[in-house]
């Protein structure tokens, strides 16, 4: 598997951020692994094609707000909560308190 592009922290800015959550799957997505960490995408998004998960988990990790890791033939999808504290303090905060799930 090929190494994926993860933005450095000083890279990650708040129109790419705003754009990467202007999706409402997108958005849940992130606001799903605020809320519980250990979640499979895979799983929760099932009914969604793969090609367009993979679509939406490469729009979140080139804005910066997920980590993919390869894990043997599958990959472990993880928000970079510290990092995006740090950077945008409150932000993860406010996802998680005014939307609502799709």
């Amino acid at each position: 598997m090929r190494a994926l592009f993860h933005p450095k922290l000083e890279d990650i800015h708040l129109p790419d951020v705003f754009h990467a959550l202007s999706d409402p799957t997108r958005l849940d997505m992130v606001r799903s692994l605020y809320l519980d960490p250990s979640v499979n995408c895979s799983v929760r998004y099932a009914a969604i094609p793969k090609s367009t998960r993979s679509h939406h988990l490469r729009i979140l990790r080139e804005a910066g707000l997920i980590y993919v890791e390869p894990v043997g033939t599958a990959q472990r999808v993880t928000l970079r909560r510290e990092e995006l504290n740090a950077r945008f303090p409150g932000l993860l905060e406010t996802l998680k308190n005014t939307v609502e799930p799709i």
